[in-house]
């Protein structure tokens, strides 16, 4: 699957098949269930890329009432009956958020569906600049997800994505729009099927890898994510 292969890959499908980033409200609330109210929350950065609004409404239902927040959104967060604030935060949002590390449920996670799948012989490369070669015989997909969104370049051969219960590997380079991943003798796997790349099934905890893999935090990961991708909120 090389640069031929990336490029059969029409922009519609890309479009209509992107990554999208779930926002779980159960687990915001598990997470907010001991914040103390005299606490400063963060929902800068459209609270670090898991949603303004949905963060929001979850630190009011669980009874903090001061964050700090972006200009253009101050009015947003008073509307929902916040108190915009000068303070620094003093609410541990990795926590709330689930972040590696820092204890709770991951609030967000991250999928995409199978574009397509294809077999790979011992040998063959995958990928701009076929930097990786299958070492035997096995089966690989195509996923969208790149770096445009979020899934940093260094990630290539370095990080792992759920694939029906599985880790798979991502295999090669990440592309702007697409990565490749090797599903070996995954006989379920099929176009349309639902690959989880961290914060739940089997990648639950992968976000941790990446922050490994690349030295930034989880923070500045979300963030990326989550500021570049569709969101869905779900309970």
């Amino acid at each position: 699957m090389g640069l031929a292969s990336l490029d059969r890959v029409t922009s519609q499908r890309l479009r209509t098949a992107a990554p999208l980033g779930r926002v779980s409200t159960s687990a915001l609330a598990a997470n907010l269930q001991d914040a103390p109210a005299q606490a400063v929350g963060d929902l800068r950065r459209d609270a670090w890329g898991h949603g303004l609004l949905t963060v929001a409404r979850a630190l009011r239902a669980a009874g903090v009432e001061r964050v700090r927040a972006d200009g253009p959104d101050v009015a947003v967060v008073e509307e929902i009956g916040l108190t915009a604030t000068a303070d620094e935060p003093t609410l541990a949002m990795p926590r709330v958020l689930g972040l590696p590390g820092a204890g709770g449920e991951p609030v967000l996670s991250l999928v995409a569906p199978i574009l397509s799948t294809k077999r790979l012989l011992a040998g063959e490369g995958v990928s701009y600049g076929f930097i990786h070669r299958a070492p035997a015989d096995t089966r690989v997909a195509l996923v969208p997800g790149g770096y445009a969104q979020g899934v940093v370049r260094a990630l290539g051969s370095r990080a792992h994505v759920d694939v029906d219960g599985r880790r798979c590997p991502i295999v090669g380079r990440v592309a702007m729009d697409v990565c490749v991943v090797d599903i070996g003798d995954a006989p379920d796997a099929q176009p349309g099927d639902e690959v989880v790349y961290f914060g739940a099934g089997a990648v639950r905890d992968e976000l941790a890898e990446w922050m490994a893999v690349t030295g930034l935090t989880g923070g500045e990961l979300a963030s990326r994510i989550g500021l570049g991708v569709e969101r869905e909120v779900v309970a």
